[in-house]
């Protein structure tokens, strides 16, 4: 690194690149958590919910490659570095899910409508982060940390691809590969997702931005003195640390949570004017700023007591294949369809 391209510098263009990645795939590919749940659920329709496994098979099988080459170190990432608690997965999963559906987007998907000049998504961004932070180091710190403690793993890590080494004998790598393979062969079997070029191409290109986030943030942490952590994208503590540095960047620095989120707000930026969709939007309903208040709220305490969100969690994690990845996506549906079911058929008082 030289005087001028720190480490801190060069982690926050790794993630830039990768975000302005994910966020032209939620404007031109329609890349979006809620969505795919809404469609397959409510549409028949699987192809942006296919979208997601073609993402996490190219993740998968792009994070172990890197594992094969000496160029990411699974025990070093988020995921597989802490102690692992099954129910802070479910319950930071739920709450996430649930709030997303009544706040109408994630964290990625109200950056992504930002992007496109919708106001509201403004609002939903703000609270989250706000939220966020005050789940990671604020009042609700204490509750957190008390109800789920950190501590380091042991034994190579919370991992489906480390305790398969160990019973096999095969190295984690292959098996990650393996494991990435047999994903991505069985989402693309059906004739009608061969056929879709944008699910096929967005959903690689997704899965080729999560790899290299876990990439870039090792060959910076190796090659660099400066103390790096190895991570890749997620929407939750990153917003909170943007929101953060606008306000005191002469006294902080750069980060590839940081350069991510500025990523994803640039490429659906421009994804918004190639398609013509770009125009501001702001809400008229207080009932709707009400539930996107509530649900963005909710949105950041889920998502730091998860330890990621929707794309943290559903993409980064499970490309490493820690086991928090797959209970914390499934507890974010289940989240999701009870929020969505309550919005549109009512199961008690409205919000």
């Amino acid at each position: 690194m030289t005087d001028w391209i720190t480490a801190p510098v060069m982690v926050a263009a790794i993630g830039l690149l990768g975000g302005i990645t994910l966020g032209l795939a939620a404007r031109l590919g329609r890349f979006c958590t809620l969505g795919a749940i809404e469609d397959y659920f409510y549409s028949s329709s699987d192809l942006r919910l296919r979208m997601w496994g073609i993402a996490i098979g190219v993740a998968m099988i792009g994070a172990f490659l890197l594992v094969h080459f000496n160029a990411l170190t699974l025990n070093q990432t988020p995921y597989l570095s802490q102690h692992w608690y099954p129910m802070q997965s479910i319950l930071g999963g739920l709450i996430f899910g649930y709030g997303m559906a009544i706040s109408g987007n994630c964290g990625y998907g109200a950056l992504a409508r930002l992007g496109g000049g919708d106001l509201r998504a403004f609002v939903i961004v703000v609270v989250m982060g706000i939220s966020a932070y005050a789940t990671i180091s604020g009042p609700l710190a204490y509750i957190r940390v008390w109800l789920f403690p950190d501590k380091p793993a042991v034994n190579g890590g919370p991992g489906l691809a480390q305790d398969l080494a160990n019973i096999t004998g095969l190295p984690p790598s292959l098996i990650g590969i393996l494991v990435g393979c047999i994903i991505l062969i069985a989402v693309v079997a059906p004739r009608h997702v061969r056929d879709n070029r944008t699910t096929l191409f967005w959903g690689t290109m997704i899965g080729l931005a999560i790899a290299s986030g876990w990439w870039g943030t090792q060959w910076v942490a190796t090659d660099s003195f400066e103390a790096v952590p190895v991570s890749s994208h997620t929407f939750s503590g990153p917003i909170g640390e943007t929101i953060l540095y606008i306000m005191t960047a002469s006294g902080g620095q750069l980060s590839f949570g940081i350069g991510s989120v500025a990523g994803i707000w640039i490429g659906a930026f421009i994804g918004s004017l190639i398609k013509g969709h770009f125009r501001w939007e702001a809400c008229e309903d207080p009932r709707e700023l009400r539930r996107q208040i509530i649900g963005a709220g909710l949105m950041g305490i889920g998502a730091v007591t998860a330890v990621g969100c929707s794309i943290g969690q559903g993409l980064s994690a499970i490309s490493v294949l820690a086991y928090s990845g797959p209970v914390t996506l499934a507890a974010i549906i289940a989240g999701a369809a009870l929020g969505l079911r309550q919005i549109l058929v009512g199961f008690a008082r409205p919000i």
